[in-house]
């Protein structure tokens, strides 16, 4: 079983409730702009990506255990949350070279774990792009990158989250049925790498191992998994893991991530709560663009609360403490 200094338990403690993380995912830069791009002509201003983030912060924190940002645009954010939600930061650079299938992983050149400590994080979170079956060279280095992050984490004493992203050097579209047949391999062993010890990581944040798109009695389109295959493949993620795990939303409705979670439980997945952004908080996004911020605030408290709401009284039936794997 993992073990967990005195200190990075106190973080984690900050947060997460009962020993679930129930938290809020607003680190999206690259993918934000492209958002807001759909809503208005120019570019979308600094000033408007960080007051977005604000409004999210303000009006969702006071229901989430956690809120993750980014120090580029979410650290006036990270000063109005609530007072009991803890804060993650993002180290990772957004986005990847397209020119090249490697995706190699970079941090924020301008910081550091230490210089993101000292702006009030409570954990350090990394994304990191990983094909199972990729190149041997480049998967090498990117484990060397997660060794030295890991490093850093522990010389601070803080915890280090990494968020995995599968793909497939091959395969162009990672919302395929191709790459949905891939998938469970591609996440779960992805998992059992960077689970190693040497690693240093504290929680996974990952996908589902399926996507729940093509999974029978979740589709009325084309079905690759049945749904004792899929219920399989979250097994064999539970198993692929000694560490505690959260998962991500990937953008998916905030309906059918509640109803992933709730199909994931049942399959025997030992999640410990969730980093879910755009399933909460995408639809404020067009209204804060074309009707304003008091427009935006209103669809924060009705759908915005409604959305965060729903899916904490799921995850007070489908989540299992972090504390019974550390």
């Amino acid at each position: 079983m993992p073990k967990l200094t005195s200190g990075k338990r106190a973080y984690l403690e900050k947060l997460s409730s009962g020993g679930i993380i129930s938290a809020l995912a607003f680190d999206q830069r690259g993918a934000l702009k492209r958002m807001m791009a759909q809503f208005q002509t120019k570019e979308p201003a600094a000033e408007q990506i960080e007051e977005l983030k604000v409004l999210v912060s303000e009006e969702l924190t006071p229901y989430a255990s956690s809120i993750l940002l980014d120090p580029e645009y979410g650290l006036p954010a990270s000063k109005v949350r609530k007072a009991n939600a803890g804060l993650l930061l993002a180290y990772e650079k957004t986005g990847y070279d397209t020119a090249t299938a490697s995706r190699l992983p970079d941090c924020l050149a301008e910081w550091s774990v230490k210089g993101l400590k000292a702006q009030g994080a409570d954990a350090v979170k990394f994304l990191l792009y990983y094909d199972a079956d990729g190149d041997e060279y480049v998967n090498l280095q990117k484990q060397a990158y997660i060794e030295r992050i890991g490093s850093e984490c522990q010389a601070e004493e803080i915890p280090f989250f990494l968020e995995i992203l599968s793909y497939d050097e091959t395969i162009a579209d990672s919302e395929s049925p191709a790459f949905a047949k891939l998938k469970p391999h591609k996440v779960n062993e992805a998992m059992n790498v960077f689970s190693d010890k040497r690693f240093g990581v504290d929680v996974l944040k990952v996908e589902v191992p399926v996507n729940m798109k093509y999974v029978e009695g979740f589709t009325k389109g084309d079905i690759v998994y049945t749904k004792e295959e899929a219920a399989q493949a979250f097994r064999d993620q539970e198993a692929a893991s000694s560490l505690p795990y959260i998962y991500l939303s990937a953008g998916v409705s905030a309906e059918l991530f509640q109803q992933t979670l709730v199909f994931a439980a049942a399959a025997g997945a030992k999640f410990s709560g969730v980093l879910c952004g755009r399933a909460t908080w995408a639809g404020a996004v067009k209204i804060y663009i074309e009707e304003g911020e008091e427009a935006a605030r209103e669809w924060l408290r009705t759908e915005g609360f409604k959305n965060i709401n729903e899916l904490n009284k799921v995850l007070e039936k489908t989540a299992s403490p972090w504390t019974e794997k550390v």
